[in-house]
Protein backbone atom coordinates (compact mmCIF):
# COMPACT_ATOMS: atom_id res chain seq x y z
CA UNK A 1 0.00 0.00 0.00
CA UNK A 2 2.88 2.31 0.93
CA UNK A 3 4.65 1.48 -2.34
CA UNK A 4 1.50 2.34 -4.31
CA UNK A 5 1.20 5.71 -2.56
CA UNK A 6 4.88 6.43 -3.20
CA UNK A 7 4.42 5.65 -6.88
CA UNK A 8 1.41 7.97 -7.05
CA UNK A 9 3.37 10.75 -5.35
CA UNK A 10 6.28 10.22 -7.70
CA UNK A 11 3.93 10.29 -10.71
CA UNK A 12 2.35 13.53 -9.49
CA UNK A 13 5.80 15.08 -9.14
CA UNK A 14 6.80 13.86 -12.60
CA UNK A 15 3.59 15.28 -14.09
CA UNK A 16 4.27 18.60 -12.33
CA UNK A 17 7.81 18.68 -13.68
CA UNK A 18 6.59 17.74 -17.15
CA UNK A 19 3.96 20.47 -17.06
CA UNK A 20 6.60 22.99 -15.97
CA UNK A 21 8.85 21.90 -18.85
CA UNK A 22 5.99 22.19 -21.34
CA UNK A 23 5.06 25.62 -19.98
CA UNK A 24 8.71 26.72 -20.18
CA UNK A 25 8.98 25.43 -23.75
CA UNK A 26 5.79 27.24 -24.77
CA UNK A 27 7.06 30.44 -23.15
CA UNK A 28 10.36 30.11 -25.01
CA UNK A 29 8.45 29.46 -28.23
CA UNK A 30 6.43 32.66 -27.71
CA UNK A 31 9.59 34.64 -26.97
CA UNK A 32 11.26 33.22 -30.09
CA UNK A 33 8.19 34.04 -32.19
CA UNK A 34 8.11 37.62 -30.90
CA UNK A 35 11.84 37.93 -31.53
CA UNK A 36 11.48 36.68 -35.10
CA UNK A 37 8.53 39.01 -35.78
CA UNK A 38 10.52 41.97 -34.46
CA UNK A 39 13.56 41.01 -36.53
CA UNK A 40 11.43 40.85 -39.68
CA UNK A 41 9.93 44.26 -38.91
CA UNK A 42 13.37 45.76 -38.36
CA UNK A 43 14.68 44.27 -41.61
CA UNK A 44 11.65 45.63 -43.47
CA UNK A 45 11.63 49.20 -42.12
CA UNK A 46 11.40 51.91 -44.74
CA UNK A 47 13.07 54.81 -42.97
CA UNK A 48 15.27 56.02 -40.14
CA UNK A 49 12.49 57.15 -37.80
CA UNK A 50 10.69 53.81 -38.20
CA UNK A 51 13.91 51.91 -37.42
CA UNK A 52 14.52 53.97 -34.28
CA UNK A 53 10.97 53.31 -33.10
CA UNK A 54 11.35 49.55 -33.59
CA UNK A 55 14.71 49.41 -31.81
CA UNK A 56 14.14 51.84 -28.96
CA UNK A 57 10.47 51.16 -28.24
CA UNK A 58 9.25 47.86 -29.73
CA UNK A 59 12.39 45.90 -28.87
CA UNK A 60 12.38 47.16 -25.28
CA UNK A 61 8.75 46.12 -24.84
CA UNK A 62 8.93 42.74 -26.57
CA UNK A 63 12.11 41.75 -24.70
CA UNK A 64 10.81 43.15 -21.38
CA UNK A 65 13.86 45.36 -20.95
CA UNK A 66 13.94 48.34 -18.62
CA UNK A 67 16.25 50.53 -20.70
CA UNK A 68 17.36 50.45 -24.34
CA UNK A 69 19.61 53.10 -25.83
CA UNK A 70 21.28 53.36 -29.22
CA UNK A 71 24.71 54.93 -29.73
CA UNK A 72 25.63 56.10 -33.23
CA UNK A 73 28.99 57.28 -34.53
CA UNK A 74 28.10 60.37 -36.56
CA UNK A 75 31.26 62.42 -37.22
CA UNK A 76 29.68 64.68 -39.86
CA UNK A 77 26.36 65.03 -37.99
CA UNK A 78 24.73 63.45 -41.04
CA UNK A 79 22.22 61.28 -39.17
CA UNK A 80 21.54 64.16 -36.81
CA UNK A 81 20.65 66.40 -39.77
CA UNK A 82 18.54 63.66 -41.38
CA UNK A 83 16.33 63.55 -38.31
CA UNK A 84 16.05 67.33 -38.26
CA UNK A 85 15.06 67.31 -41.92
CA UNK A 86 12.27 64.86 -41.04
CA UNK A 87 10.97 67.27 -38.43
CA UNK A 88 12.42 65.41 -35.42
CA UNK A 89 14.62 67.06 -32.84
CA UNK A 90 17.35 64.64 -31.69
CA UNK A 91 17.53 66.58 -28.42
CA UNK A 92 14.04 65.23 -27.66
CA UNK A 93 15.26 61.62 -28.06
CA UNK A 94 17.23 60.89 -24.84
CA UNK A 95 17.74 57.22 -25.75
CA UNK A 96 19.55 58.15 -28.97
CA UNK A 97 23.20 59.05 -28.39
CA UNK A 98 25.63 60.55 -30.89
CA UNK A 99 29.43 60.34 -30.89
CA UNK A 100 31.86 62.21 -33.15
CA UNK A 101 34.13 59.14 -33.32
CA UNK A 102 34.12 55.57 -32.03
CA UNK A 103 37.04 55.93 -29.59
CA UNK A 104 34.99 55.84 -26.36
CA UNK A 105 32.90 52.93 -27.63
CA UNK A 106 35.91 50.97 -28.90
CA UNK A 107 37.61 51.22 -25.50
CA UNK A 108 34.77 49.19 -23.98
CA UNK A 109 35.43 46.22 -26.25
CA UNK A 110 39.19 46.21 -26.67
CA UNK A 111 40.29 44.00 -29.55
CA UNK A 112 37.20 41.76 -29.57
CA UNK A 113 34.01 43.30 -30.97
CA UNK A 114 31.69 40.91 -29.15
CA UNK A 115 28.77 41.62 -26.79
CA UNK A 116 29.64 42.69 -23.24
CA UNK A 117 27.38 41.30 -20.52
CA UNK A 118 27.55 41.83 -16.79
CA UNK A 119 26.90 44.17 -13.89
CA UNK A 120 26.38 47.88 -14.46
CA UNK A 121 29.41 49.96 -13.47
CA UNK A 122 28.70 53.68 -13.32
CA UNK A 123 32.19 54.81 -14.33
CA UNK A 124 32.27 52.56 -17.40
CA UNK A 125 28.64 52.48 -18.51
CA UNK A 126 26.84 55.65 -17.41
CA UNK A 127 27.60 57.47 -20.68
CA UNK A 128 25.56 54.80 -22.51
CA UNK A 129 22.67 54.91 -20.02
CA UNK A 130 22.33 58.62 -19.13
CA UNK A 131 18.90 58.16 -17.56
CA UNK A 132 19.35 54.63 -16.20
CA UNK A 133 20.25 55.26 -12.57
CA UNK A 134 18.47 52.05 -11.47
CA UNK A 135 20.17 49.79 -14.03
CA UNK A 136 21.81 46.74 -12.41
CA UNK A 137 22.97 44.65 -15.37
CA UNK A 138 23.74 45.47 -19.00
CA UNK A 139 24.35 43.96 -22.41
CA UNK A 140 26.27 46.18 -24.83
CA UNK A 141 26.12 44.99 -28.43
CA UNK A 142 28.63 46.33 -30.97
CA UNK A 143 27.15 47.44 -34.28
CA UNK A 144 29.75 46.57 -36.90
CA UNK A 145 29.84 47.13 -40.65
CA UNK A 146 32.88 46.24 -42.76
CA UNK A 147 34.99 45.63 -39.66
CA UNK A 148 34.23 49.13 -38.39
CA UNK A 149 32.37 49.96 -35.18
CA UNK A 150 29.49 52.26 -36.16
CA UNK A 151 27.67 52.28 -32.83
CA UNK A 152 26.28 50.14 -30.00
CA UNK A 153 22.89 48.82 -28.97
CA UNK A 154 22.73 49.09 -25.18
CA UNK A 155 20.35 46.94 -23.13
CA UNK A 156 19.78 47.62 -19.45
CA UNK A 157 17.86 45.74 -16.76
CA UNK A 158 16.93 46.55 -13.18
CA UNK A 159 17.45 42.83 -12.46
CA UNK A 160 21.04 42.10 -11.42
CA UNK A 161 20.79 38.58 -12.82
CA UNK A 162 19.32 39.46 -16.26
CA UNK A 163 22.72 39.81 -17.97
CA UNK A 164 25.61 37.81 -16.57
CA UNK A 165 29.09 37.39 -17.99
CA UNK A 166 29.45 34.01 -19.71
CA UNK A 167 25.78 33.52 -20.60
CA UNK A 168 24.77 32.64 -24.18
CA UNK A 169 24.57 35.62 -26.53
CA UNK A 170 23.23 34.05 -29.76
CA UNK A 171 19.93 35.96 -29.80
CA UNK A 172 21.31 39.37 -28.93
CA UNK A 173 24.31 38.98 -31.25
CA UNK A 174 21.93 38.32 -34.11
CA UNK A 175 19.86 41.36 -33.14
CA UNK A 176 23.00 43.50 -33.13
CA UNK A 177 23.86 42.32 -36.65
CA UNK A 178 20.33 42.98 -37.91
CA UNK A 179 20.27 46.49 -36.42
CA UNK A 180 23.68 47.31 -37.94
CA UNK A 181 22.65 46.18 -41.43
CA UNK A 182 19.25 47.88 -41.21
CA UNK A 183 20.85 51.10 -39.99
CA UNK A 184 23.21 51.13 -42.96
CA UNK A 185 20.33 50.46 -45.34
CA UNK A 186 18.07 53.24 -44.04
CA UNK A 187 20.91 55.79 -43.89
CA UNK A 188 21.81 54.99 -47.50
CA UNK A 189 18.15 55.29 -48.41
CA UNK A 190 17.89 58.66 -46.69
CA UNK A 191 21.01 59.80 -48.57
CA UNK A 192 19.33 58.96 -51.86
CA UNK A 193 16.20 60.84 -50.80
CA UNK A 194 18.36 63.76 -49.75
CA UNK A 195 20.03 63.95 -53.15
CA UNK A 196 16.61 63.99 -54.80
CA UNK A 197 15.31 66.69 -52.46
CA UNK A 198 18.31 69.03 -52.43
CA UNK A 199 19.21 71.92 -54.69
CA UNK A 200 22.65 71.14 -56.09
CA UNK A 201 23.76 74.77 -56.39
CA UNK A 202 22.93 76.11 -52.92
CA UNK A 203 22.87 72.93 -50.82
CA UNK A 204 19.47 73.75 -49.32
CA UNK A 205 16.35 71.71 -50.03
CA UNK A 206 14.40 72.05 -53.24
CA UNK A 207 10.77 72.77 -54.07
CA UNK A 208 9.80 69.09 -54.04
CA UNK A 209 10.96 68.79 -50.43
CA UNK A 210 9.12 72.00 -49.53
CA UNK A 211 5.85 70.62 -50.83
CA UNK A 212 6.26 67.39 -48.87
CA UNK A 213 7.03 69.19 -45.62
CA UNK A 214 4.34 71.81 -46.21
CA UNK A 215 1.60 69.16 -46.15
CA UNK A 216 3.16 67.53 -43.06
CA UNK A 217 3.32 70.82 -41.16
CA UNK A 218 -0.22 71.87 -42.12
CA UNK A 219 -1.44 68.46 -40.95
CA UNK A 220 0.38 69.07 -37.66
CA UNK A 221 -1.46 72.37 -37.25
CA UNK A 222 -4.70 70.52 -37.88
CA UNK A 223 -3.90 67.93 -35.19
CA UNK A 224 -2.34 70.10 -32.51
CA UNK A 225 -3.33 73.68 -33.30
CA UNK A 226 0.28 74.87 -33.43
CA UNK A 227 1.15 77.97 -35.44
CA UNK A 228 2.83 77.79 -38.84
CA UNK A 229 4.30 80.65 -40.85
CA UNK A 230 5.57 80.73 -44.41
CA UNK A 231 8.16 83.15 -45.82
CA UNK A 232 8.76 83.79 -49.49
CA UNK A 233 12.00 85.64 -50.28
CA UNK A 234 13.00 87.04 -53.65
CA UNK A 235 16.41 88.55 -54.49
CA UNK A 236 15.88 92.09 -55.75
CA UNK A 237 17.12 92.89 -59.28
CA UNK A 238 18.70 89.45 -59.69
CA UNK A 239 18.50 89.61 -63.50
CA UNK A 240 20.62 92.75 -63.36
CA UNK A 241 23.32 90.80 -61.46
CA UNK A 242 23.44 88.11 -64.15
CA UNK A 243 23.41 90.62 -66.98
CA UNK A 244 26.11 92.83 -65.44
CA UNK A 245 28.48 90.34 -63.82
CA UNK A 246 27.60 87.05 -65.53
CA UNK A 247 25.89 83.86 -64.47
CA UNK A 248 28.86 82.69 -62.42
CA UNK A 249 28.45 85.78 -60.22
CA UNK A 250 24.74 84.99 -60.00
CA UNK A 251 25.54 81.49 -58.77
CA UNK A 252 27.88 82.91 -56.12
CA UNK A 253 25.13 85.26 -55.01
CA UNK A 254 22.57 82.46 -54.75
CA UNK A 255 24.89 80.31 -52.64
CA UNK A 256 25.76 83.20 -50.33
CA UNK A 257 22.13 84.29 -49.94
CA UNK A 258 21.13 80.71 -49.06
CA UNK A 259 23.89 80.51 -46.44
CA UNK A 260 22.91 83.84 -44.88
CA UNK A 261 19.22 82.94 -44.74
CA UNK A 262 19.99 79.56 -43.18
CA UNK A 263 22.12 81.25 -40.51
CA UNK A 264 19.06 83.29 -39.47
CA UNK A 265 16.74 80.29 -39.04
CA UNK A 266 16.35 77.65 -36.36
CA UNK A 267 17.36 74.04 -36.99
CA UNK A 268 13.69 72.99 -36.96
CA UNK A 269 12.72 75.48 -39.70
CA UNK A 270 12.62 74.47 -43.36
CA UNK A 271 14.54 76.43 -46.00
CA UNK A 272 14.31 75.70 -49.74
CA UNK A 273 15.31 77.22 -53.01
CA UNK A 274 11.85 77.48 -54.50
CA UNK A 275 13.03 78.33 -57.99
CA UNK A 276 15.35 80.77 -59.75
CA UNK A 277 16.19 83.58 -57.32
CA UNK A 278 13.29 82.78 -54.97
CA UNK A 279 13.61 81.04 -51.59
CA UNK A 280 10.91 79.87 -49.21
CA UNK A 281 10.89 78.92 -45.54
CA UNK A 282 8.47 77.19 -43.19
CA UNK A 283 8.69 78.39 -39.59
CA UNK A 284 7.18 75.69 -37.39
CA UNK A 285 5.23 76.60 -34.27
CA UNK A 286 5.63 80.28 -35.16
CA UNK A 287 2.96 82.97 -35.13
CA UNK A 288 2.90 86.19 -37.12
CA UNK A 289 4.93 88.21 -34.63
CA UNK A 290 7.73 85.64 -34.55
CA UNK A 291 7.61 85.27 -38.34
CA UNK A 292 7.95 89.03 -38.81
CA UNK A 293 10.97 89.09 -36.49
CA UNK A 294 12.58 86.23 -38.44
CA UNK A 295 11.83 87.91 -41.77
CA UNK A 296 13.44 91.18 -40.64
CA UNK A 297 16.44 89.28 -39.32
CA UNK A 298 16.83 87.57 -42.69
CA UNK A 299 16.38 90.79 -44.66
CA UNK A 300 19.06 92.61 -42.67
CA UNK A 301 21.29 89.52 -42.57
CA UNK A 302 21.36 89.36 -46.36
CA UNK A 303 21.47 93.09 -47.08
CA UNK A 304 23.59 94.21 -44.15
CA UNK A 305 26.94 93.71 -45.86
CA UNK A 306 28.13 93.35 -49.44
CA UNK A 307 29.02 90.08 -51.15
CA UNK A 308 32.51 89.53 -52.49
CA UNK A 309 32.66 88.13 -56.04
CA UNK A 310 35.63 86.03 -57.24
CA UNK A 311 37.10 89.00 -59.13
CA UNK A 312 37.06 91.14 -55.99
CA UNK A 313 33.93 93.09 -56.88
CA UNK A 314 31.73 94.06 -53.91
CA UNK A 315 28.08 93.36 -54.63
CA UNK A 316 25.15 94.65 -52.56
CA UNK A 317 22.10 92.37 -52.52
CA UNK A 318 18.71 92.90 -50.91
CA UNK A 319 15.64 90.73 -50.39
CA UNK A 320 11.91 91.32 -50.61
CA UNK A 321 10.12 89.07 -48.12
CA UNK A 322 6.48 88.02 -47.93
CA UNK A 323 5.02 86.63 -44.69
CA UNK A 324 1.86 84.55 -44.20
CA UNK A 325 0.76 82.80 -41.02
CA UNK A 326 -1.71 79.98 -40.50
CA UNK A 327 -3.34 80.85 -37.18
CA UNK A 328 -6.34 78.52 -37.06
CA UNK A 329 -7.38 75.48 -39.04
CA UNK A 330 -10.91 75.34 -40.39
CA UNK A 331 -12.06 71.71 -39.86
CA UNK A 332 -14.11 71.89 -43.05
CA UNK A 333 -11.00 72.63 -45.16
CA UNK A 334 -8.74 69.96 -46.63
CA UNK A 335 -4.97 70.03 -46.04
CA UNK A 336 -4.10 70.61 -49.72
CA UNK A 337 -6.26 73.72 -50.08
CA UNK A 338 -5.04 75.21 -46.78
CA UNK A 339 -1.41 74.60 -47.78
CA UNK A 340 -1.95 76.11 -51.22
CA UNK A 341 -3.63 79.17 -49.72
CA UNK A 342 -0.77 79.71 -47.26
CA UNK A 343 1.80 79.64 -50.09
CA UNK A 344 -0.28 81.94 -52.28
CA UNK A 345 -0.52 84.51 -49.49
CA UNK A 346 3.22 84.43 -48.82
CA UNK A 347 3.85 84.89 -52.54
CA UNK A 348 1.44 87.82 -52.58
CA UNK A 349 3.41 89.31 -49.70
CA UNK A 350 6.57 89.27 -51.86
CA UNK A 351 4.67 91.08 -54.63
CA UNK A 352 3.47 93.73 -52.16
CA UNK A 353 7.03 94.19 -50.81
CA UNK A 354 8.35 94.75 -54.34
CA UNK A 355 5.53 97.12 -55.19
CA UNK A 356 6.36 99.13 -52.06
CA UNK A 357 9.98 99.64 -53.13
CA UNK A 358 11.78 96.31 -52.48
CA UNK A 359 14.19 95.48 -49.64
CA UNK A 360 11.34 95.19 -47.17
CA UNK A 361 8.98 92.76 -45.46
CA UNK A 362 5.24 92.61 -46.19
CA UNK A 363 2.57 90.60 -44.40
CA UNK A 364 -0.26 88.99 -46.31
CA UNK A 365 -3.00 87.88 -43.92
CA UNK A 366 -4.96 84.71 -44.54
CA UNK A 367 -8.65 85.41 -45.00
Amino acid sequence: MLETEDIRTENRELRRQLQALISHARNNEQILRRQQELELRIIGVGGLKELLDEVLVAYRRSSELDVVTLSLVDPEYEIHRMLQDMGSNPADMPDLLFFEDNCDLAQLFGTQLTPLLGSFHAERHRFLFPGGSAVESVAILPLVRRQELIGTLNLGSFDRGRFVSGMATDFIERMGGIVAISLENVVNGERLKHFGLTDALTGVHNRRYFEQRLYDEVARVKRHGQGLSCLFMDIDFFKRINDTFGHQAGDVALREVAARIRACLRSCDVLVRYGGEEFAALLVETGEEGALASAERIRTGVGGRAFGLPDGTELAITLSVGVATLREYDPSSDIESVARHLVERADQGVYRAKQAGRNRVAVSSLS
